[in-house]
């Protein structure tokens, strides 16, 4: 698949990650629709990019399903990346009390299942496509996270949504070959988005000295240059790849 002439979809992609996916994309030739809860910025970076915007809720069905439609307008969906998430602190118990369910049940309608219905979505949108040279009729890019592998004290629903798409990768990879759409998924380590730009400048430095090798944050330019690599290397398929300097978080 190339990145060229391809119609793609960043949901997510006013901020942060999803920001730099859609520029990456965007400066290879192609078509990015910017899709983002919040609507003023998606236009921004749409415009900056001569791309198209649209305002999203990825945890709502008709919100994906209109973005993917308004995708459509611009020519076949090819690609579609999810970098919408929320990382609300969440642990069992607080002050001796249960913690409100409704607490975990965001994060995961947000992570989780919003990741299912961007995959739903666009799924749908490839497979009655037209296969490119190479094949490939799409690929979609989810974002898991290290904390799926090794989730700290406090990130009870952050994890298990994290862990989710990780589970989810391979056997919609397994559903949709049939189809000659690929699905993969990212997890990220420690990356400078807006998740981290609040915290106090010791804070930062010192979860930059906690990753091995670079001893730093990530740029997000890091990850969208992955991104670019799975539209266009046709072999990787169903895997969730761990972007994140050798770290392995420990419990706090």
């Amino acid at each position: 698949m190339q990145v060229e002439g391809a119609v793609a979809a960043v949901f997510g992609g006013a901020s942060g990650l999803g920001e730099a996916t859609a520029r990456r994309l965007a400066a290879g030739g192609a078509k990015v629709l910017v899709a983002d809860l919040n609507a003023e910025r998606a236009a921004a970076v749409a415009g900056e990019i001569d791309g198209a915007h649209v305002a999203c809720d990825v945890a709502d069905a008709g919100s994906v399903e209109a973005a993917v439609a308004a995708a459509g307008e611009l020519g076949p969906l090819r690609i579609a990346v999810d970098c919408a998430g929320i990382a609300t602190p969440t642990k069992l118990v607080r002050k001796g009390a249960p913690t409100p369910l409704e607490d975990f049940a965001k994060v995961i309608a947000v992570n989780l299942l919003g990741t299912i219905n961007v995959l739903r979505c666009a799924a749908a949108a490839m497979a009655v496509g037209e296969p490119v040279a190479d094949g490939d009729r799409g690929v979609c890019v989810a974002t898991a996270s290290i904390a799926a592998y090794e989730g700290q004290i406090g990130q009870v629903a952050y994890a298990a949504s994290k862990a989710g798409v990780a589970g989810l990768t391979l056997p919609v990879a397994r559903e949709l070959a049939a189809s000659a759409v690929r699905v993969l998924a990212i997890a990220p380590g420690l990356f400078d988005t807006p998740l981290l730009a609040g915290l106090p400048a010791a804070a930062r430095e010192a979860l930059a000295g906690s990753v091995p090798y670079p001893p730093r944050l990530g740029d997000p330019a890091e990850y969208a240059a992955l991104v670019e690599h799975l539209v266009v290397n046709t072999m990787l398929n169903g895997e969730t790849i761990r972007l994140d300097g050798a770290l392995r978080m420990g419990p706090s």
